[in-house]
């Protein structure tokens, strides 16, 4: 259900709505000056498809900021903070997402009014407001909706009652789970809801029963579910979950129940759990999750936070850092400059004057590498030296100067990366007087691509990186060797995405070699090559070979000895890319380091 929020501004001027039809709000244009917010305009998306929206104000002789946001990365905007004044409308805004924080756009006194457009649990979906003699935005308002989940369908089988626990929780507090010799007998839930009251949901499954008790615990105030890892047997119908395994943020549970059957995994990359679902009889029959996007957390603010000339700051939170220029003389940090990571581009923010003072460079190589903390000492006026560490074990030197009075802080989060910083600058002094960080959870490497092997003939092809791991593999043989090949992947979601063929698509015959995934995955190719016979233009495959963490496929193609590997230590292969024509030419891999779940 939308719900609409009154315009807060100035009573003056001729209204304007975009309406609440919209999915997303996906591109913010604003224009101000000295007068103020000239005009502004909202990009949208709408039944799955960008719009453009109409500007609202006067758009000449003015600066135009502009935000986006990645919708298609489950980025949406939460709030918006906005200051004006009754003759001039609106002064000052500043936009946030689930993910980050805009600059602040315009500017304000002491004289202005504040106020926050926003909802708790919900995203913006449009807007609608008001604008004085074409002249000035003199009001906003928006609409609200609830922040749609993803929804993973439910593992194992669909025999028994259908149940839901939904979304509408502020989070889970504690898992009841009952296991026995014949599978999980049942599986209950306890949470918090919106109002902060502790509600004891409905047992799934059956009471009737000896078995063992287990009991998992979330403090979810600051922790929360980010997979379940467990074990069913049986077929979609009448499949029965074994065991179960919950981890968060902080911990994870002991295997409730015994590891029979076949593996499966409920996760989604820089997402956590807010809901359960699935079947239940005499036993848990299966069970399925839904995700929404994890929101950065924010650090408290080490150093001098309250005097006359301190003035607060905040960046907020990206998707990562490149550099950060310290400046400093003596025993004060002058000046910070920092590039972001934004959806591609470079958001540079900066903080403090640079003057007489000495500028030292620490960058980062994102996205491969994350600044993972910080330490810093601060002393009776300012932040006085400062020290980064990374996610590849790098550390900065110290930049400025640990004095006598000196107190060290970190800026740390387990298992988490800095994307952003905010803090308290001292204008008076012209020094950084505080620092804290936003962190996000460690996002997992690229995938690196590994040269492909073979010869130069055929079209170049590639099947992506974007996946978890490899399925299924089906390759077709011929008289001179592989004439085509294709591959079944599973993305993070859990879904099996199907590869185009690769070589003769027409080819009625093929080899399989099924993964028992995902406790099996890929870990190297071997294969050879040669110039086909009567030719002497265009080498191809001839054998290819196929190597798990748990065994050796068969030799497809001719019996021939292996002249190249595709392979790197540690790590599992998740993706293909080649040349092929009527024939397979070349062969390469994506890979991913390989992790403990």
């Amino acid at each position: 259900m939308t719900e609409r929020s009154e315009a807060e501004g100035s009573k003056k001027g001729d209204m304007w709505d975009d309406k609440s039809d919209h999915d997303d709000v996906t591109k913010i244009y604003v224009n101000c000056s000295p007068n103020g917010i000239e005009s502004i305009c909202f990009d949208y998306v709408k039944s799955g498809k960008p719009i453009d929206g109409p500007f609202h104000g006067n758009s000449w002789n003015t600066y135009t900021h502009t935000f986006e946001i990645n919708h298609l990365k489950s980025e949406h905007l939460e709030s918006v903070e906005g200051y004006y004044t009754e003759d001039k409308g609106i002064q000052a805004l500043q936009f946030k997402t689930n993910l980050r924080l805009s600059k602040p756009i315009g500017y304000h006194d002491d004289g202005c009014t504040k106020f926050i457009l926003a909802v708790g649990g919900k995203k913006i979906i449009g807007f609608h407001g008001s604008i004085h003699d074409w002249k000035v935005v003199s009001s906003l308002g928006a609409y609200f909706t609830w922040s749609t989940p993803t929804r993973i369908e439910a593992i194992g089988g669909k025999e028994g009652t259908k149940w839901d626990v939904g979304v509408n929780q502020a989070g889970i507090t504690k898992i009841h789970v009952r296991s026995g010799q014949k599978g999980i007998q049942f599986i209950k839930f306890e949470y918090v809801d919106k109002d902060g009251h502790l509600i004891g949901g409905p047992m799934h499954g059956s009471i009737y029963r000896r078995g063992s008790p287990h009991v998992f615990e979330i403090m979810h105030d600051k922790e929360y579910l980010v997979s379940v890892e467990g074990y069913y047997e049986g077929d979609d119908e009448c499949g029965v979950i074994h065991a179960l395994q919950f981890k968060t943020n902080i911990k994870t549970s002991e295997l409730m129940g015994s590891n029979t059957g076949k593996k499966f995994r409920l996760a989604s990359s820089g997402m956590k759990i807010v809901g359960f679902h699935g079947y239940a009889e005499k036993n848990l029959n299966s069970l399925g999750a839904y995700f929404t996007p994890l929101t950065p957390t924010k650090s408290e603010c080490h150093g001098i936070i309250t005097g006359t000339g301190n003035a607060i700051w905040d960046d907020g939170a990206f998707e990562g850092i490149r550099k950060v220029s310290v400046f400093w003389a003596s025993s004060y940090i002058m000046c910070l400059r920092i590039n972001y990571e934004n959806a591609g581009k470079v958001e540079k923010r900066n903080h403090g004057i640079n003057i007489d003072s000495q500028e030292e460079e620490f960058v980062v190589d994102f996205p491969n590498e994350f600044i993972t903390s910080v330490v810093g000492t601060t002393n009776s006026y300012a932040v006085s030296s400062l020290t980064f560490k990374t996610s590849k074990g790098r550390t900065s030197q110290k930049y400025g100067i640990e004095t006598s009075d000196s107190v060290e802080f970190v800026l740390e989060s387990k298992g988490c990366a800095i994307v952003g910083f905010h803090g308290w600058y001292y204008y008076t002094v012209r020094v950084i007087a505080a620092l804290g960080a936003y962190y996000y959870p460690m996002p997992l490497p690229p995938a690196e691509k590994l040269e492909a092997q073979g010869g130069a003939g055929g079209a170049p092809w590639d099947d992506g990186s974007n996946f978890e791991g490899v399925r299924k593999i089906y390759i077709g043989t011929g008289e001179v060797g592989i004439v085509s090949v294709k591959f079944l992947y599973e993305n993070d979601i859990h879904e099996i995405i199907v590869g185009d063929h690769h070589g003769n698509k027409n080819l009625l015959r093929h080899e399989e070699f099924d993964l028992d995934y995902p406790c099996e995955y890929l870990t190297s190719v071997e294969g050879s090559y040669d110039v086909v016979p009567g030719s002497e233009e265009f080498e191809v495959i001839i054998m290819l070979m196929f190597t798990t963490n748990k065994r050796t496929s068969p030799c497809y193609g001719l019996d021939d000895d292996p002249t190249f590997v595709l392979h790197k230590e540690g790590h599992k292969i998740v993706g293909f890319h080649g040349k092929s024509s009527t024939m397979l030419h070349k062969l390469g891999v994506h890979v991913l380091p390989i992790s403990d779940s």
